[in-house]
C-alpha cells in the first residue's frame, strides 16, 4: 500500500482495543503485526526520502548551498507532515489491508 495515499490520522487517536482483537484474538499478536508493518513502512519511507534528497545533492557542498536549497527543505517538510509509520500500520490493520499469518497456529490446526 502506498503510504502517501493513506487515510491514517496525522495525530494520535484513542482507539478501542476490541477493534484490534477481532482478527487475531490476541492483542499482543495484533501489536506485533502492526509493529512489523510499521518497520516496513519506516524503511520504505527512509529509502524514498534518501533517493529524493540525493537528486539535489552536489559533490561540493559549501555553507551557502546548505542553507539555500529550498527543494530539499520542501521535500523534508512533506515527509514530516505524513502520518507516522505506526499510525499508518494501525490504520491498515483496522481496515483489513494487512496480510498476516501465524505459522504456529497453522501447525496446531494441522496436527
Amino acid at each position: 500500500m502506498d503510504f502517501k495515499k493513506t487515510n491514517a490520522p496525522t495525530t494520535t487517536v484513542t482507539r478501542d482495543l476490541k477493534d484490534f482483537i477481532k482478527d487475531t484474538g490476541n492483542i499482543y499478536e495484533s501489536v506485533a503485526i502492526i509493529g512489523k508493518r510499521a518497520n516496513q513502512i519506516s524503511v520504505e519511507m527512509k529509502e524514498e526520502l534518501k533517493q529524493k534528497l540525493e537528486e539535489f545533492s552536489s559533490s561540493s557542498d559549501n555553507l551557502e548551498e546548505v542553507f539555500e536549497n529550498r527543494e530539499q527543505i520542501e521535500i523534508s517538510r512533506y515527509y514530516e507532515r505524513l502520518p507516522k509509520p505506526d499510525l499508518i500500520a494501525a490504520q491498515e490493520f483496522l481496515d483489513g489491508k494487512l496480510y498476516f499469518r501465524n505459522p504456529s497456529k497453522e501447525k496446531e490446526n494441522l496436527g
